[in-house]
């Protein structure tokens, strides 16, 4: 990733680490991993950046929580189908009217309310009560745009970077209709350009897989469709423009609903571990070699 002259012209000491935690579901569950070996390795970002459930996970490492609290709060309810399921009826709409509210919507779920009963109470109600600097992208479904926020209301924000379309409902934020970021920005790596020395982009897309199946069914077939849009996406960016560390843990067989399966998600991606300390051990070699130059 190209810095500036001033950070270039000004090398020493330890390096300074940003992360970009990307979309993808239930596959991001993967990114617990990565938030534990930062804990480990003593790496605090300078910034964070998010899509959709990245955003979910920086908000709450920004919020101050540990890897291993994150890990154990959603072994906590992910792993708990009767949990899941009695958050899910809290979360239902709490009248007819406002189940009708805006036109009736079956098979979309307010994504807003499904957070107020799935978040850990530790992540604040606004950006700048955190501790860690975030970013988080949603995309501005009528201006054909990314939008980011970084400012205001958190769980707003929050909720439209995770609006997953034909899934969620649109998030309504000062007067912009706004969907899930992943659809513009995968992996928001190009939200921390000149903002540290080492940037960590962690991708959680995948890409559909075959299962024995003949043809894919409809539902599947969104899904990975969108899969290879947002491959295609993070493609073109890394052509221009590469972060220190780019890692993308094995999650393809997951889908993206795929949350009640966080005991499997967690296993098959436990190499992202060892992958990150690795890479970062190579980062910050690599700046001690062109810091003494």
């Amino acid at each position: 990733m190209k810095q500036s002259a001033a950070r270039k012209g000004s090398r020493s000491g330890s390096p300074t680490f940003a992360v970009a935690f990307g979309g993808g579901g239930a596959r991001g569950l993967a990114h617990i991993h990565a938030i534990e070996v930062m804990n480990e390795l003593g790496v605090e970002p300078v910034m964070i950046a998010g899509s959709s459930i990245g955003a979910i996970m920086g908000g709450a490492m920004a919020s101050g929580m540990s890897g291993r609290e994150i890990n154990e709060y959603a072994h906590s309810i992910l792993g708990r189908r009767a949990e899941v399921a009695s958050r899910m009826w809290r979360a239902r709409p709490g009248t007819f009217a406002e189940f009708v509210s805006g036109g009736l919507r079956i098979g979309q779920f307010n994504i807003e309310r499904l957070l107020d009963v799935f978040l850990p109470e530790q992540i604040p109600e606004r950006f700048e009560d955190l501790k860690i600097p975030l970013k988080v992208t949603a995309t501005d479904y009528f201006q054909h745009e990314l939008a980011v926020f970084d400012s205001g209301e958190l769980r707003s924000a929050m909720a439209a970077s995770a609006a997953i379309p034909a899934v969620f409902r649109p998030v309504r934020r000062d007067g912009r209709t706004l969907i899930d970021g992943g659809i513009y920005s995968p992996v928001p790596f190009e939200l921390l350009d000149n903002v540290a020395d080492i940037v960590i982009a962690i991708d959680v897309v995948g890409a559909p897989t075959p299962d024995g199946k003949k043809t894919p069914t409809t539902i599947e077939l969104l899904f990975g469709a969108t899969q290879l849009m947002m491959q295609s996406i993070n493609a073109l960016k890394l052509r221009s423009q590469r972060p220190e560390i780019f890692l993308r843990p094995p999650v393809s067989r997951f889908r993206a609903l795929d949350f009640l399966k966080i005991s499997a998600v967690m296993a098959e991606t436990a190499s992202l571990k060892d992958e990150l300390k690795l890479a970062v051990a190579d980062a910050v070699a690599r700046y001690e070699e062109a810091a003494e130059g």
